[in-house]
């Protein structure tokens, strides 16, 4: 079956934008529906109370450069046993990092993200700040679960250090089964089994 294509005249009206068709009357239906249906898209744009965003863009360098420099004063601040201050530095990288415009990768907020809070993790343990650092890690390992081993022995370590031996095992088994045969891991997980086992034996005695 042959198909016909009709060329329609159409107007913009100057003052409205509404866009009709000269040769066609309201009768004519599927012409008049997709005329209609367009006019009322353009009306709700234009009511609406936020400015549509830009179109995507490169990754602002400022930003990654701010954030990229605040992660590595927080570095220096960290081996000069400066740990307060690390954590400040990481907070406000973190900060920085996650009011990326939405029309950013999201896979480069993730990746900053998951090291400043892996980073801030251990600031906090070394403060003895345990549940802080917990708490970090398991942030850094909800945002990259694979080739993060650090955050997921930090957390490990974390819960060891609040007494919560049992879960830590649980946490780390579920590690290594992301990170495979990492070293600290396994040697992690060997002395929380050494610890689960001279709890047991200290409860039959």
């Amino acid at each position: 079956m042959e198909e016909t294509f009709t060329q329609l005249p159409l107007h913009l009206d100057p003052s409205t934008k509404a866009i009709r068709s000269a040769g066609t009357s309201p009768d004519d239906g599927a012409v008049h529906d997709e005329l209609k249906t367009l006019n009322q898209l353009h009306r709700a744009l234009i009511g609406l109370d936020t400015a549509a965003p830009p179109p995507p863009v490169p990754v602002n360098p400022v930003r990654s450069a701010q954030i990229n420099k605040l992660r590595e004063s927080g570095n220096a601040s960290f081996r000069k046993g400066a740990f307060p201050e690390a954590v400040r530095l990481y907070t406000f990288g973190l900060e920085m990092a996650l009011s990326r415009p939405p029309w950013e990768p999201a896979g480069l907020v993730r990746e900053e993200v998951a090291g400043l809070y892996a980073n801030r993790a251990q600031a906090h343990m070394a403060l003895q700040s345990w549940a802080e650092g917990m708490v970090d890690a398991e942030a850094s390992v909800e945002m990259k679960r694979v080739g993060n081993a650090k955050a997921w022995w930090r957390r490990g370590r974390c819960l060891q250090e609040m007494g919560r031996v049992e879960e830590a095992k649980e946490w780390i088994e579920r590690a290594l089964e992301y990170e495979g045969n990492e070293s600290d891991l396994i040697a992690l997980k060997r002395e929380v089994e050494a610890l689960l086992e001279r709890k047991e034996r200290e409860s039959r005695s």
